[in-house]
């Protein structure tokens, strides 16, 4: 470095990509200074040095990811894996009707990559668009002006903050259902709330992927969930990766730095602590990566 002090990545003239270390005081090899980024996540370092890093705008780690999509952070299972579950997922698959295969975990695990790749390769290998589907839970998040008139808007997430009978009724629905269109909410993390009827679930839908971080909860309703599934599968990835996860989609999604580490220690931590719990009651664990 020849003694100079290296610059914080918002001053870095990037005409490529610069290797440097985020929330970290030094840039790791010189050598690779114009060649491409290597990330080292050192979420080992003191909080105090995260709050004083300086943050690109945008932020570098967007701007170096093809897909800002929320399920782009989670790292894809390899093929074997995934077509073993699809195989998995497909041998339960009764000759009529429709099953509901769960996922459940806790923020940042990574069941939405899970969900959507499983049904998508179950799809690939009986050769149809639409015979597996993804559901996520978090369309049922309260509207943010439902949480504000409760009071509840500064821990959303948390499971007090979902419409759990309004979901427990759609599950219903789905395996009765099969002569017309069932209609879903998702939910949009670009304006933080949920998009009613944007998922279609056709006639010909036989299996449903269901994510959400509740599903296997010990409290009414959700306690019922359990009784509709198939097979319900915890997704564990570790808590370095799951913070880092974390804190990439809550700075991506508008917050601060500091902001973005506060929530995921804080809300998206204490959630976690409810839902780890909940893992012995799952059929099996699957590696988020």
């Amino acid at each position: 470095m020849s003694g100079k002090r290296p610059l914080p990545p918002a001053d870095i003239n990037d005409r490529g990509l610069n290797t440097f270390e985020p929330f970290s005081s030094a840039i790791v090899s010189t050598a690779l200074l114009n060649d491409r980024v290597i990330w080292r996540n050192l979420w080992n370092d003191p909080s105090a040095l995260t709050a004083h890093a300086t943050p690109t705008s945008p932020p570098l780690w967007s701007r170096l990811m093809p897909n800002t999509d929320p399920a782009a952070t989670a790292t894809p299972l390899e093929s074997a894996q995934l077509t073993e579950l699809a195989r998995r997922v497909i041998a339960l698959m009764p000759e009529n009707g429709r099953i509901l295969v769960g996922i459940a975990g806790s923020p940042g695990a990574g069941k939405t990559t899970l969900a959507i790749q499983v049904a998508a390769r179950i799809n690939e290998l009986v050769g149809s668009d639409d015979c597996a589907v993804h559901l996520p839970m978090d369309g049922h998040h309260l509207a943010n002006a439902t949480l504000d008139r409760l009071g509840r808007h500064d821990r959303k997430g948390a499971i007090d903050t979902f419409d759990g009978w309004g979901f427990l009724a759609l599950l219903r629905r789905l395996l009765t259902e099969y002569n017309h269109t069932v209609y879903a909410p998702s939910f949009d993390r670009r304006v933080d709330e949920g998009i009613a009827a944007e998922i279609a679930v056709q006639p010909s839908a036989r299996v449903v992927m269901v994510e959400g971080n509740y599903l296997l909860a010990d409290s009414e309703p959700w306690l019922q969930i359990s009784t509709l599934l198939a097979e319900s599968w915890f997704c564990e990835t570790s808590e370095h990766e799951r913070l880092r996860r974390l804190v990439d989609r809550h700075e991506r999604h508008g917050r601060s730095p500091e902001a973005a580490l506060a929530w995921a220690e804080s809300v998206d931590g204490k959630n976690a602590l409810l839902i780890e719990a909940t893992r012995p009651r799952a059929t099996l664990t699957v590696s988020g990566q």
